[in-house]
């Protein structure tokens, strides 16, 4: 396979008439280095970086992986204050709803659009914590903060690396900042030669071999503690219950919170989750410390070109012991009036986000209620797909759709207050969402579940589960203690040094 280069430095002249900011690709031949290796040769160091991977549907790594890092901007919001820090420029704004804000700096630094680029050639990469909603709708919001994390992280790479796992290549992207220069063909020249020099160490530290040494064993059992108890649990399932007999509503999702009190390494969690829970959207996001590290089986909403999608996941199952109890467990699943019941409201709910912003009449269920396994459960999943109206994009799209039904319930304001009441902590990233703003103007964003956030030296992952009227408290503590396991074999395995 050649090697190539785009665009060249007569385009690239050409581009800077008319944009701040371009991106300069350099392609090479990949196969032999995964995304992991990848990471860990160029980004893992870094104060600002991520990793996105994908296995498809449970069964195929997905086609493409993404690897960013050396922001060239970061965008944080935290109570209410949105700071973005540009280069050594630094602007803060107060405001609740960091949407607009976003969409501006995604407008501001959009690059020229070069033939030979991947589909995804950069945007703002990050997540949104659970609380962002309250930017949204009008809910209450007295419930603690004990984790002082972020309430929005984002990060537009200045090296972003698109691995294509079906051609074996690697497109290296480094966007460039024009700026006062478009008008000096010597001064962009000099520019491009730069953007081709960061390629090139780029390239050089990619040859380099893996210098992975594998954190120390540590001899000690690692401690886990709830923000519950069971007994509170199961009372908490016991006040959602009689809301939904009062008619308050039809379902509330209800969680718990698990910390692990050991310090343990950050890419050994990903890579022992990567192994055990692999999922449709796999991430490793470093925000100056801040990690968030997660296997998300669920789409939240997807944007590519003016389709809109959503993938309701609800109905739980544990996996069987072999693949005859698996069949046993599947049907069994699809039997239950309960699971099913509260799986075609979710589609209901997910036809109503996707309604307010697609087309009339353009909204359809693509796939009703079918079964995929993971390493530690199975899931009923479905697929709704519309039509985006024209006259609307990704940002509107997001705010119609968020947060999903299935972290929260239906109707969704009303289950977002119940939550806010019962839960004793916020929820932070847990059943936010994790995803990108492209630069093209498509999106796609995952439910932030089975999940890790590392914070201080001290690992938190969560689980809930759907509380409706004919729950049985001891059954959903039991369904949040299944869904929590897989982080919890992924700190017991990253423990043991490897």
């Amino acid at each position: 396979m050649e090697e190539k280069i785009y665009p060249c430095l007569e385009n690239f002249i050409e581009l800077a008439t008319g944009h701040d900011y371009i991106s300069v690709c350099r392609e090479i031949v990949a196969d032999l280095d995964t995304p992991l290796t990848l990471y860990h040769k160029l980004a893992a160091e870094e104060e600002f970086s991520f990793l996105l991977e994908s296995l498809e549907g449970g069964e195929r790594w997905g086609r493409y992986s993404f690897i960013g890092y050396r922001p060239a901007l970061t965008f944080c919001q935290r109570h209410n204050e949105v700071v973005i820090k540009c280069g050594e420029e630094s602007e803060t704004i107060k405001t609740r709803d960091p949407l607009p804000e976003l969409a501006k700096v995604i407008e501001k630094m959009r690059p020229a659009r070069v033939a030979g680029l991947p589909d995804f050639y950069g945007g703002a990469v990050g997540f949104f914590s659970f609380e962002t909603v309250k930017a949204f709708e009008n809910i209450p919001h007295t419930v603690a903060c004990d984790v002082d994390g972020a309430d929005a992280w984002f990060m537009i790479p200045g090296i972003l690396l698109v691995h294509d796992n079906l051609r074996h290549s690697l497109s290296l992207l480094c966007l460039v900042k024009v700026g006062k220069s478009r008008s000096d063909a010597e001064k962009l020249a000099s520019i491009y030669d730069d953007a081709l020099s960061e390629l090139d160490e780029v390239v050089r530290r990619i040859r380099q071999p893996l210098n992975w040494v594998a954190p120390p064993k540590m001899e000690e059992p690692l401690t886990f503690v709830s923000n519950m108890s069971q007994a509170e649990y199961q009372e908490m399932v016991s006040k959602a219950v009689n809301y939904v007999e009062a008619g308050d509503l039809i379902q509330v999702v209800l969680a718990q919170r698990f910390k692990c009190l050991q310090s343990l390494d950050p890419t050994a969690i990903y890579r022992a989750l990567r192994l055990i829970n692999p999922s449709p959207y796999m991430f490793h996001f470093n925000f100056s410390g801040e990690r968030l590290i997660g296997s998300s089986p669920e789409l939240l909403v997807r944007k590519d070109g003016r389709r809109v999608a959503v993938r309701p996941i609800a109905g739980t199952r544990p996996r069987g012991v072999d693949a005859a109890a698996d069949q046993e467990l599947e049907e069994e699943l699809l039997a239950d009036p309960k699971e099913v019941a509260e799986h075609v409201m979710l589609v209901d709910l997910g036809r109503n986000d996707i309604g307010r912003v697609a087309q009339y009449g353009r909204v359809q269920v693509e796939e009703l209620m079918k079964v995929e396994r993971y390493s530690h459960v199975m899931h009923i999943v479905s697929h709704v797909e519309g039509e985006l109206r024209a006259d609307l994009d990704m940002f509107d799209t997001f705010r119609a759709c968020y947060p999903a039904g299935t972290v929260s319930g239906a109707p969704k304001v009303r289950a977002l207050e119940i939550i806010d009441e019962l839960e004793p902590t916020r929820r932070g990233p847990y059943a936010g969402a994790v995803g990108y703003f492209g630069f093209s103007g498509d999106m796609d964003f995952a439910i932030t579940i089975r999940t890790v956030t590392v914070k201080d030296g001290i690992s938190y992952f969560q689980a809930g589960a759907g509380i409706v009227a004919d729950s049985k408290p001891e059954m959903e503590y039991q369904e949040t203690i299944n869904k929590a396991s897989a982080m919890r074999r992924a700190l017991e395995l990253a423990a043991q040094g490897w």
